[in-house]
């Protein structure tokens, strides 16, 4: 029976530590992170799970200590796993399992190396995203390939729905590759690193929405950052505005910048192009259309700068 450590957080770490002991892998370790109460924590709990099957956790803040690696190492694991664990393993720890460390990452590598794949890969406008387990190296998301599940990603879908799409993806991948890589026999597949590109991560001011872009980058944006993510802001009549939801308008449509209500229906129109604006917050609270129409009017707004 091989030997794993896990170091994992988030829906993909809870399904995947799933297949890990639906294979009889003899997990000695979870490595997990505590909630952050800053966090909208809408996904499933790593340490619930690992508690449930009786498995010891533990919650470092640094995972890279002297006293952590001690604590590893005196296991004797035959591999690491990562899914969605948020701390880089420096080398001194990477080095301990006998069979290697590897990692299941949300993009189809090597493209959308480095933080929140999904979100970035929908704010390019990408038609297909998915899961990639692939051993690890001190350099992020660069190792080789063992396997690759893609999904797609539809012109409407969400950053939440299609991270649900990837976490079933990082499953099959892993369900699928596991017995090999378990008897050694699995494939290591090189990246060919020009081929992709490393991306930082987000934060909420990064869903400001600049009503120059196009219309289908507007909706790009707000599809990337729709909740339980922080949502596309702008500012309209000097307050505070959210875009949760929108479509695109067909046809040509030209003019300033400006949110108007026709028909019971939110329109936003861009620097080329509109969208409809299915849901929206003006300052913290939601409203329909006909809300917004029944306390400021039809007239168009320009967005504040």
């Amino acid at each position: 029976m091989s030997r794993a450590v896990v170091f994992a957080y988030h829906n993909v770490g809870f399904r995947c530590l799933n297949v890990l002991l639906a294979h009889g892998v003899d997990v000695a370790l979870v490595v997990t992170h505590r909630d952050n109460p800053n966090e909208n924590i809408w996904f499933d709990s790593v340490q619930k799970l690992a508690e449930l099957h009786g498995i010891p956790t533990i919650t470092p803040d640094n995972p890279n200590t002297p006293e952590v690696i001690a604590q590893i190492a005196a296991l004797q694991p035959d591999f690491y796993f990562s899914f969605y664990y948020r701390e880089m393993l420096k080398p001194e720890l990477l080095a301990i399992p006998k069979q290697g460390a590897l990692n299941m990452h949300g993009s189809l590598l090597p493209k959308y190396r480095g933080r929140v794949p999904v979100n970035w890969a929908i704010i390019h406008g990408e038609t297909e995203t998915g899961a990639t387990l692939h051993y690890m190296t001190e350099k992020p998301d660069n190792g080789d390939i063992v396997a690759q599940q893609a999904v797609p990603i539809l012109p409407d879908d969400t950053a939440h729905e299609v991270f649900q799409k990837v976490t079933v993806a990082a499953e099959m991948a892993l369900n699928g590759v596991l017995p090999a890589l378990l008897a050694g026999t699995a494939p290591r597949v090189k990246q060919d690193l020009s081929k992709g590109a490393y991306f930082g991560g987000r934060k909420p001011q990064d869903g400001e929405i600049d009503w120059a872009q196009s219309a289908q980058n507007i909706h790009n944006l707000v599809r990337a950052v729709a909740p339980p993510y922080p949502g596309a802001t702008t500012t309209l009549l000097g307050k505070p505005m959210r875009i949760l939801q929108s479509l695109m308008v067909q046809g040509a449509i030209s003019g300033k910048a400006a949110f108007y209500v026709r028909d019971r229906k939110a329109y936003a129109r861009c620097g080329t192009g509109a969208i409809q604006v299915v849901r929206f917050e003006l300052d913290g609270s939601e409203m329909t259309a006909q809300d917004f129409a029944g306390k400021y009017g039809t007239e168009e707004f320009e967005f504040n700068r």
